[in-house]
C-alpha cells in the first residue's frame, strides 16, 4: 500500500495527498466522498474487500491557509528531481549558493540548487558562469501543485485531471 490517494477540497481543488489508510477513514467516517477508485488496491477486512480511493473530495470547504513550500535540504532537493543542476549526476548530491554567501549570496529558492560534490567544489566560491558551468534549468520558487504533481505516477493518472496536467 504505497500509494498514495489525492485529497480534494468541496470545490474539486486539490490541497494534499495522504494515505490509502487515512482516506479510507475519512470516507468511511463520511468526511469525505470517493471520486475514484485505485486501480490497483483493495482494502480487506475480515469479512469484506473495499476498493482503495484514489481521489476523495472532503465534505466541507476547508479554508487551508498557504504559506508556500518550506526552504529545506530535502525540498530544494526535491524540486531539482534529486539530480546536479550542472551535470544531472544523482551521485554525491549537496545544496549549491549560485551566489556565494562569502559574496553576499542569500539562503532562498532562487539561489540555491542541487549540485553533486564534484560540480560543487569546481565552481567553488565563484557564481556558475565565473566557473564556467551551465544550469540545466533556472532555480524558482515551486508551488504547492507542482509538489503535488510530484506524487503523480502511472497508477494515478486521473490525477490529471485535478493537477492540471496536460496529457
Amino acid at each position: 500500500m504505497k500509494d498514495k490517494v489525492l485529497i480534494l477540497n468541496q470545490d474539486f481543488s486539490a490541497i494534499a495527498v495522504c494515505s490509502i489508510q487515512r482516506a479510507f477513514r475519512l470516507v468511511y467516517l463520511d468526511k469525505a466522498e470517493m471520486v475514484t477508485k485505485s486501480a490497483t488496491e483493495i482494502l480487506h477486512t475480515v469479512s469484506t474487500a473495499y476498493a482503495a480511493p484514489s481521489i476523495i473530495r472532503l465534505q466541507r470547504y476547508v479554508r487551508v491557509p498557504y504559506y508556500g513550500i518550506a526552504l529545506s535540504r530535502h525540498n530544494v532537493m526535491r524540486r531539482d528531481n534529486y539530480s546536479c543542476q550542472y551535470c544531472g549526476s544523482v551521485k554525491h548530491l549537496t545544496l549549491d549558493h549560485l551566489l556565494p554567501r562569502c559574496r553576499g549570496g542569500e539562503t532562498k529558492w532562487q539561489n540555491l540548487v542541487t549540485a553533486c560534490s564534484r560540480c560543487n567544489t569546481r565552481k567553488g566560491d565563484r557564481t556558475p558562469e565565473e566557473a564556467g558551468l551551465k544550469l540545466l534549468r533556472k532555480p524558482t520558487r515551486p508551488s504547492l501543485q507542482t509538489f503535488l504533481q510530484l506524487h503523480l505516477n502511472h497508477s494515478n493518472t486521473d490525477w490529471k485531471v485535478y493537477l492540471g496536467v496536460e496529457n
